[in-house]
């Protein structure tokens, strides 16, 4: 049975046009010289009469306006039935009854958090009061306990360095910082146990409610309700409240390489979070170890979780990263990361305020984090998961109801089982005798030609746009109405492709029946996915899942409506066993689409002055678009005309491109109820710059300003008039990273700045640097060591001269590790209490007579917290910035050295 066999009236059409070209031929005798020469005028007579009136390929032609609206409605149909599940936040309501979490306890302990304001690490409000209050809790926690249970509470101060190829690659350095550690174990003791970790500290300038206060108040409430259950536990679970997560995830490696309970670890869970609120999405697990999959598999009640996630955010390809990877690399331990990811716009700003995060948020993270924990405390696998620990899984959720999890050896075996279906399929079809199958195994080859053709000039086509936008100064039009993103490049590739099958349709397949044609498409399609299936599985990827049910589901649809497309033609009950037929796979497939552009947009508005957004958000639109218009490619060639589809939709183009040309559309938004600000960083910067000898040859100071997004200060200047292209910060081309005090060796990301006049700075607690010794090594190298004292945040950046190289360092595991660029940066901070910073690098020189010296160093000072962090001059230009704006400031100061 094969959909592609030609039907009874197929074949009649072609016997009559054969049989017309044979009466041609006789009454022209003229022309049989030339009849062979254009052999196409027999082949493509497949089901039409030479003018394709009163054919029954014509009666069969959809309406076109019909098939383009049941095509919208089915798609917004599949787009609200996500946003439901979306909405959905808590399957079924537990909360306050008796042995279950309460959210409303936990938005108290958020709200008291919150309350205290930014917390970052060596500010007295992280290393103080978060502590203080934490521990006040903890107590009423203990006293409320089960006799079955014992509380063990511990505060750490860790010191420690670690080298980590994030951002480019850089070295941490940590003095004195802070944990908080709860242990939760059976009376008698346990030999293994299960860490749960959040932070506490924040970025400067920002509440951290969902990063990662929320978190915290999650765990508090978690340990209140496991501490007085009266169920018995088999393992300990370790509470790690870390205060130093933002400074690269110092605190976690202070924790995993130092801490005596460290031993007893053998699974974590770290909750985080990238946006503000929503679902909180399993991202990542492993590695290997699917029996902790598994475990989520069985415990969590409200699940969302997806291997896609985890593949995307492992390629590096989100600049972000989470405690997961110290525990993983450091303390070579398993887990699962999570985190939410709706509303990314306001993360890391001061908008990321408690009274923004649903209760039913905090309801369904606590609920599937105690259930989780509790199901692994209790798990005989914790104490043999070495035995459990080699294989990968495939792992994804339906809507949110529930999770499938299996092997990837087993989703390679399915994999390649789907591949050989559609191998029988095409196979039947593509080796059938010469003489019955020369026409379709040309024209099949000629479609994928055409289907990829339309694909290349559609992405074409909207990067032209989007380049076109980003040099007029327009990018970023859609970050406010992410809909207009959608109505200019989405309906723009729609347009181009249906314009280029509808090309081939008229042109090269003139003559073919609509039905013929519509069925090679759908095979050109299925073969397409068929070999997206097989490059992921071969490559190893458990993301191969998608294809193999963008395949099965589309294969077996074929299979099912075959029959009465064959007696009735592409008629309404086609169409809606169609639709049936490929339900599952659009609609996870826009399940799926909606998670990669609630991740990605925000982000796409922080990724600095290099990368055009519009260039990156129009290539994910395209493919988007490409592979949900996949299996509707065979529509345009069974309606009977795309003429006003296509000027629909270039009339829907060109109108949002004349307004985004004439800026009608503002990319930020104070709206109190969805602001989407725009992110700036402000410096108020003192540098002094010293020569070989020591003498100061330069010193300047002023405001350094960042903006985080492509716009630059574009959208700023009209409210700030002084901030323009006159003031763009130069490049000190023979300092470490342009001569600036970067916070993080983001420079790469960000080029374009600009430093504003303003009076030095003299901070209560000034930055001091000395060289302590330099000595000759008896292998010829030279060791500078030096001492730093200063504020709780400072780097450290190393340049070596023509000649030189940085041998080895005091830091790290002792191999230095350049950031992109060349040049070396150490990222310091300290708690509350830290005597001075010594270290010593190792420099080996070629040549011992070099007069412009062997290294240039460079020392930043951030006042990142207290009073030292402000300056009148910050303060009043922080006042002009428009209130759609995010300006995070803070003072800093610069000194470089030759030695």
């Amino acid at each position: 049975m094969e959909w592609s066999s030609e039907s009874a009236a197929v074949r009649r059409h072609r016997g009559t046009a054969e049989r017309r070209e044979g009466e041609a031929a006789a009454s022209h005798p003229q022309k049989e010289a030339s009849a062979p020469k254009d052999a196409r005028a027999g082949e493509r007579m497949r089901g039409k009469t030479e003018n394709g009136s009163g054919s029954r390929a014509a009666k069969t032609a959809l309406s076109e306006a019909r098939t383009a609206l049941a095509l919208a409605l089915y798609l917004l149909a599949l787009r609200a039935l996500v946003q439901l599940s979306l909405q959905r936040l808590v399957l079924s309501r537990t909360s306050g009854l008796q042995g279950e979490f309460d959210a409303r306890q936990a938005r108290d302990y958020l709200e008291h958090i919150t309350a205290i304001g930014p917390r970052t690490t060596g500010s007295t409000e992280n290393e103080i009061l978060t502590v203080q209050y934490l521990l006040e809790q903890i107590k009423l926690i203990e006293a409320q306990s089960n006799s079955l249970h014992s509380i063990s509470v511990d505060i750490q101060r860790p010191t420690g360095s670690f080298s980590i190829d994030f951002l480019g690659g850089f070295t941490s350095y940590y003095d004195n910082i802070t944990n908080l550690v709860v242990k939760l174990e059976p009376r008698d003791g346990a030999k293994y146990a299960v860490l749960a970790n959040c932070h506490f500290d924040s970025v400067a300038n920002s509440p951290g409610a969902s990063d990662d206060a929320v978190s915290c108040a999650v765990m508090l409430e978690v340990l209140r309700v496991m501490s007085a259950s009266p169920e018995p536990l088999q393992h300990a679970v370790v509470f790690l409240f870390n205060g130093a997560e933002e400074n690269v995830l110092q605190a976690s490696h202070g924790f995993i390489t130092q801490h005596p309970w460290a031993s007893l670890i053998r699974a974590f869970i770290n909750l985080e979070a990238a946006g503000v609120g929503g679902k909180e999405l399993v991202f990542q697990t492993g590695p290997e170890n699917p029996w902790l999959v598994q475990a989520y598999v069985s415990a969590a009640k409200h699940p969302f979780a997806s291997v896609v996630a985890q593949e995307v955010f492992q390629s590096g390809i989100i600049p972000s990263d989470t405690d997961f990877r110290i525990y993983r690399d450091f303390g070579n331990i398993p887990g699962i990361d999570l985190a939410f990811i709706e509303n990314g716009y306001i993360y890391h700003t001061k908008y990321d305020t408690a009274d923004r995060i649903l209760i039913d948020s905090i309801q369904r993270a606590g609920d599937n984090i105690l259930a989780v924990l509790k199901y692994l405390a209790t798990s005989d696998m914790l104490a043999s998961s070495s035995e459990y620990r080699h294989g990968n899984m495939v792992f994804f959720d339906v809507l949110g109801l529930l999770v499938i999890a299996y092997p990837s050896r087993v989703g390679s075996i399915i994999n390649y089982m789907v591949v050989m279906a559609v191998v029988l399929y095409l196979g039947r079809k593509l080796l059938q005798p010469k003489h019955r199958n020369a026409n379709y195994v040309r024209d099949f080859l000629c479609g994928l030609g055409i289907t990829f053709i339309s694909w290349f000039t559609s992405l074409v086509t909207v990067l032209i746009i989007a380049v076109f936008v980003s040099l007029i100064g327009q990018s970023l039009s859609w970050y406010n109405y992410f809909y207009i993103a959608v109505c200019l490049y989405g309906t723009a590739t729609v347009a181009k492709i249906i314009f280029i099958h509808t090309l081939a349709k008229r042109f090269y397949y003139m003559n073919t029946s609509d039905l013929y044609l519509g069925e090679l498409f759908f095979d050109t399609s299925l073969f397409v996915h068929c070999g997206s299936l097989v490059a992921l599985t071969y490559q190893g990827f458990c993301s191969a899942f998608l294809s193999a049910v963008w395949v099965a589901f589309p294969l077996l649809t074929k299979l099912c409506v075959y029959k009465d497309f064959k007696k009735h033609g592409a008629q309404g009950r086609f169409i809606a066993l169609y639709f049936v037929g490929m339900f599952i796979p659009y609609l996870y497939g826009l399940y799926l689409i909606w998670a990669v552009f609630e991740m990605f947009t925000p982000i796409l508005g922080r990724s600095g002055s290099e990368i055009p957004p519009d260039v990156v958000l129009a290539s994910i639109l395209a493919v988007c678009v490409m592979i949900l218009s996949s299996y509707f490619i065979t529509f345009i060639y069974l309606v009977n005309s795309t003429k006003k589809t296509i000027l629909s939709l270039m009339l829907v183009c060109v109108v949002t491109f004349l307004l985004v040309c004439s800026g009608a559309f503002f990319p930020y938004s104070s709206n109190p109820e969805s602001p989407k600000p725009k992110r700036v960083f402000l410096q108020h910067v003192s540098r002094t710059f010293h020569d070989l000898e020591g003498s100061v040859v330069k010193r300047d100071s002023g405001i350094w300003i960042n903006g985080f997004d492509y716009t630059g200060m574009t959208h700023v200047t009209p409210h700030i008039p002084e901030i323009n292209d006159t003031i763009r910060a130069p490049c000190e081309e023979n300092a470490p990273l342009c001569g600036f005090p970067w916070y993080l060796p983001v420079h790469f990301l960000i080029r374009k700045n600009w430093y504003l006049p303003a009076p030095e700075i003299s901070p209560r607690n000034p930055a001091h640097f000395r060289l302590v010794s330099k000595e000759k090594m008896p292998w010829d190298s030279i060791k500078l060591t030096f001492e730093a004292t200063g504020p709780s945040h400072m780097s450290f950046y190393v340049r070596t001269h023509k000649g030189s190289t940085l041998s080895q360092w005091s830091l790290g595991n002792g191999i230095p590790v350049p950031s992109r660029g060349g040049d070396y940066f150490v990222f310091y901070s300290h708690g509350l209490q830290a005597s001075a910073w010594q270290f010593w690098i190792e420099v080996q020189q070629v040549s011992e007579e070099q007069p412009e010296g062997m290294v240039t160093v460079a020392i930043a000072a951030h006042y990142v917290s207290g009073e030292s962090k402000r300056s009148s001059e910050l303060d009043a230009l922080k006042e002009k910035f428009p209130d759609w704006s995010f300006p995070s400031a803070w003072v800093s100061t610069y000194s470089l050295f030759v030695f």
